[in-house]
């Protein structure tokens, strides 16, 4: 029994898919099993990562763990989660974290939650993987409501190149961790091909969607605004602000093979993403 925590969201989901199509059993942890909206297959129980005895029986039986956390309780989550693997029988744990989760230098909120999130796992004695992605595509789903109403993408650090990597890609990367033997103990940073500005995704998306599209700048202060427009909290909104401002650090736009290296086919590019989810900019 492979356990998913974070089951409903975009990662989450995309490691469900790729352990049912390879017939393993799967427990979906969630907070709400009335609205998972899982597929059929899929054991769906109630938890939450912030209530440790809510982890007890999600555990039983349980051989593997996808940790998926996020926000600024992150770190006790992942405690918890830790703690209640190494009471039961759970003999692995393969942790979604941050790209720069290993950077000490990192002190932006983010990388500094994964960071103990990712000591909390080690420090539980069960073996682990941590799959670090340096930046997910599907943050471009953000500008949909803007590509849709003015053919116009608004967002801050257009000098900024992030080698974003497709969340299927990321998960094809987690289920082989969870499955295979070899990967303890394994730290994988994850990229797309190629490092992109904000620019150059519009470009790909207006390709793609057969109509010129427009890039404008914002600053971070407007950046922020529009993030907390979306519902997210100011705290979570200065760590996203925060996050996306290590664009401009040399660190995001750098490819690795690795994708390619567990997987053992390439990484989608931002062009095959964005013709996947091209009726979702679609007027």
């Amino acid at each position: 029994m492979i356990l998913v925590t974070g089951a409903t969201g975009t990662v989450g989901r995309a490691v469900i898919d790729g352990l049912l199509e390879l017939g393993a059993p799967v427990r979906a942890l969630v907070r709400r099993p009335e609205t998972a909206g899982l597929p059929a297959g899929v054991e769906v129980v109630r938890g939450d990562l912030g209530e440790p005895d809510s982890l007890v029986p999600a555990m039983r039986g349980v051989e593997s763990v996808f940790l998926l956390s996020s926000g600024p309780e992150l770190p006790k989550h992942d405690a918890n989660i830790a703690a209640a693997a190494a009471d039961s029988e759970v003999s692995r744990i393969v942790k979604l974290s941050s790209g720069r989760a290993g950077d000490d230098a990192a002190t932006d909120p983010i990388p500094m939650w994964h960071r103990a999130g990712e000591d909390a796992v080690r420090a539980s004695g069960i073996p682990w993987t941590m799959v670090r992605p340096l930046g997910f595509m599907s943050n471009a789903l953000h500008w949909a409501p803007g590509i849709r109403a003015a053919d116009t993408v608004r967002a801050p650090f257009g000098q900024g190149r992030i080698a974003v990597v497709d969340p299927v890609d990321i998960a094809a990367v987690a289920v082989r961790s969870l499955v295979e033997q070899g990967h303890s103990g394994r730290v994988y940073t994850l990229s797309g091909p190629q490092p992109l500005s904000p620019g150059e995704q519009t470009d790909i998306l207006a390709e793609v969607l057969g109509r010129p599209l427009h890039y404008v700048e914002t600053s971070a202060d407007e950046s922020r605004s529009a993030i907390i427009g979306f519902g997210v909290s100011p705290e979570m909104a200065d760590a996203i602000t925060a996050l996306r401002a290590t664009a401009l650090e040399s660190f995001t736009s750098v490819v690795h093979p690795t994708v390619e290296q567990v997987t053992g086919r390439p990484p989608r590019s931002f062009r095959d993403w964005a013709l996947a989810h091209r009726a979702e900019f679609a007027n």
